[in-house]
């Protein structure tokens, strides 16, 4: 699993994840390109594959002992704790082959939870726009 989690001070701002078969340069790179901007400062730990991030990014790799790891990479354990508490209170567990679904939905949710009071004007204006559904 790749998983991006904006730094908003003493808060999280966006998250993003994304279920890969194997943490790769390819899979980096598609990530990359598809959740964050351009020339972004990004920290991560010292996995070689994340080095590519270094093409398009302002890149900062370190490896970092357990007890320091709050500090370098402050929201995404406690994102991935999240996560695990979603998966397991609202599915009961989870299988592999809709992971991406299960990550998803746990994005869309973590990424709105702000954004409560405007829950029903957004359902009113898909309601608005969407095209008919023709039964013959």
């Amino acid at each position: 699993m790749l998983i991006a989690v904006e730094s908003k001070g003493k808060r999280a701002g966006f998250i993003a994840m994304q279920a890969v078969d194997s943490v790769c340069h390819e899979a980096v790179n598609d990530f990359v390109a598809r959740h964050l901007n351009a020339q972004q400062e990004v920290h991560t730990d010292g996995l070689a594959a994340l080095n590519i991030i270094d093409n398009t990014q302002q890149h900062e790799a370190r490896v970092t002992p357990s007890e320091l790891v709050d500090e370098w990479l402050p929201w995404v354990h406690i994102a991935i704790g999240n996560l695990k508490a979603f998966l397991l209170g609202t599915f009961h567990g989870v299988s592999g082959k809709y992971l991406h679904e299960y990550l998803s939905e746990f994005c869309y949710r973590f990424n709105r939870r702000k954004m409560e009071k405007e829950i029903p004007n957004r359902r009113l204006n898909l309601a608005i726009i969407h095209a008919p559904v023709h039964s013959y």
